[in-house]
């Protein structure tokens, strides 16, 4: 056992003053009240709060500006890379994430090899291969699949490799060449087939959608989350709401690319797209807003200019940018993540909880800068930062 003392707890039930007593060999938090209990680990003047979890992560990409030059690459290399991001990562206070798209075994690999010790990094959970229709969205790193019966054993492949959720690509994106960004590609069918295979067995859905009509197809389907969202309108938010789909807004994507341009080597038909997507964006939130649509934090680490290890420093900055408090933003990085990914355990300080724990300077439910400030990082009550 071991107390962190002189601090104030802060998450998603509020902020108060005091200590926080942490198991180490159950990797639990044993109490968080004026109690103290073996070893004293004075933090005079910090903050205590609970890990980030990013819900939309690419470990084997890192930030490089054209994502075509991946396909030219062994697999081998973006193992290498996988593994630097997973350090990263949970330097920055980030304790628990959600692979949303590696090709073959690379993110369940990367999942195992952190659960056995063999790699530092927080908890992962992966969706293996993102299911595509043929020559669609993400195709390159994707399972090309057509029709409610392709899709449906698509699924289930990524579900006996181990995926925790399994992907789809309900429309066009923005870093794959010729693809319509809003325009629908997997069907409603074939949504719906993928999250029935994947419902059998307990595991959530996830559906890359920017468009409107891919947002309502997803919703219908009963997918557990949609992610970008960045033309939702107001049906769309509203069949969210009524369906119980949350939004991952990945703020942090589409602003990198418009930000660092051309100029930086990004093609210009992805800087073109992304340009009229964050146009759009802000309609998106204030529809997702007003009807009251769940929102989990997620940041798309690894697509052009949206490195690991400072990509939820910035995203959680975005957040409130759009129009959420910094303490709505911080439960939507913690217990909103937990929740979506079916963790019951993650997200809070509380008595119970794993001691998946960040140190900072200032509370971060007052300022969403406050995750620039990291002291110390624990995960699962072992210090690792």
């Amino acid at each position: 056992m071991f107390t962190l003392t002189g601090v104030r707890v802060v998450d998603a039930d509020g902020t108060r003053e005091a200590n926080v007593v942490i198991d180490e060999s159950t990797g639990r938090i044993a109490s968080v009240s004026d109690e103290t209990e073996g070893e004293t680990r004075h933090c005079s003047g910090a903050v205590v709060a609970p890990g980030l979890v990013d819900a939309h992560v690419h470990l084997m990409m890192d930030g490089r500006p054209d994502v075509a030059a991946y396909r030219s690459e062994p697999v081998e290399r973006a193992c290498y890379r996988a593994a630097a991001n997973l350090q990263k990562t949970l330097e920055a206070g980030v304790t628990t994430v959600r692979d949303l798209g590696s090709p073959g075994d690379l993110a369940t690999s990367a999942k195992a090899a952190v659960t056995d010790g063999d790699l530092d990094g927080p908890r992962v959970l992966a969706a293996g291969e993102p299911i595509t229709m043929t020559g669609g969205h993400a195709h390159w790193l994707g399972r090309e699949a057509d029709g409610p019966n392709e899709v449906r054993k698509a699924a289930r492949e990524q579900l006996k490799r181990g995926a925790d959720v399994v992907k789809c690509i309900a429309t066009g994106g923005v870093l794959t060449t010729g693809a319509v960004t809003g325009a629908p590609e997997l069907t409603e069918a074939e949504i719906r087939a993928l999250a029935e295979a994947a419902s059998a067995k307990g595991v959530p859905t996830a559906a890359h959608a920017h468009g409107e009509d891919g947002i309502k197809n997803a919703a219908r389907a009963g997918v557990s989350s949609v992610e970008h969202g960045m033309f939702m309108d107001e049906e769309a938010a509203d069949l969210m709401v009524d369906n119980g789909t949350y939004w991952v807004p990945t703020a942090s994507a589409v602003r990198e690319i418009v930000e660092a341009g051309v100029e930086a080597g990004i093609p210009p038909e992805a800087v073109s797209k992304a340009e009229d997507a964050a146009e759009r964006f802000e309609g998106a939130w204030s529809h997702a807003l007003e009807a009251g649509v769940n929102i989990a934090m997620g940041t798309d680490a690894g697509t052009p200019f949206n490195d690991h290890g400072e990509n939820a420093l910035r995203e959680m900055e975005l957040l409130v940018e759009y129009g959420l408090s910094p303490a709505e933003a911080l439960e939507a990085a913690t217990v909103g993540g937990a929740d979506l990914l079916g963790l019951d355990d993650v997200g809070k300080v509380a008595e119970g909880y794993v001691a998946d724990l960040v140190v900072l300077d200032a509370d971060p439910s007052e300022d969403a800068g406050a995750w620039r400030t990291v002291r110390q990082v624990y995960r699962e009550g072992e210090r690792v930062v």
